[in-house]
């Protein structure tokens, strides 16, 4: 029969201390892990290791590939560790998290962009939609845009009050304006290019926002 070792005390204080605050029995494997894995690395018991030890692992951590969860979650367990474990409150707060990257938003292709817009069932939602995308407008723009706003003659679209307040000009394209005919020929509108229930006033912005930016910009 294998010889158990024993466990050790700092192991053993460290098990109390996390069955104390009533931690998860997974959290407590999860900790006791880390910890045994910071040891191993230096080869030294941890409580002999100290804040710059500690930088350097998670330097190396970083250097295998670790994800930022799981070096977050070790992270949690060395700050346990030092602040809770060896009482020393002044290191755990020194111990930082890595922040998680930015993921940049998904990038419609151009037939999921015409799926989309053929879904909507509103013709004025639609080509509001198609002209915020083709002219590369915010939503606000978008619907505070007018008839008079549209030159054909040089190709371009008249913005007013965009972004810091400020009149721009966009480009047109020959699509876009092909588009914007047809509209205007179905749909008589006027002044406002997409007006909303009442014609003197243009279209709802939420119409054109995603739900999911709408609660964002609510919790926000």
């Amino acid at each position: 029969m294998p010889e158990v070792k024993p466990m050790s005390a700092l192991r053993r204080r460290m098990i109390d201390d996390m069955t104390l605050r009533n931690l998860s029995p997974a959290t407590q494997r999860s900790y006791l892990h880390a910890v045994t894995k910071f040891s191993r690395y230096f080869g030294c018991p941890p409580d002999r290791l100290g804040l710059e030890d500690v930088r350097s692992f998670q330097v190396y951590l970083v250097s295998q590939g670790i994800s930022w969860p799981a070096l977050n979650q070790i992270v949690c367990a060395l700050r346990f560790f030092y602040g809770v474990t060896l009482d020393h409150a002044e290191i755990p707060e020194r111990i930082v998290y890595a922040r998680t990257p930015r993921k940049l938003p998904s990038i419609l292709s151009a037939d999921e962009v015409v799926r989309f817009l053929e879904a909507v069932p509103s013709l004025k939602t639609r080509v509001a939609l198609t002209t915020a995308y083709a002219a590369g407008l915010r939503a606000s723009e978008a619907v505070s845009l007018q008839v008079a706003d549209i030159d054909s003659s040089r190709m371009v679209l008249q913005v007013r009050h965009g972004k810091g307040a400020k009149d721009r000009t966009v480009m047109l394209s020959a699509a876009l304006l092909v588009i914007l005919r047809s509209y205007w020929r179905l749909a008589r509108p006027a002044p406002w290019l997409f007006p909303g229930r009442s014609p003197d006033k243009p279209i709802d912005v939420q119409v054109l926002t995603p739900p999911a930016a709408r609660r964002r910009r609510r919790q926000g």
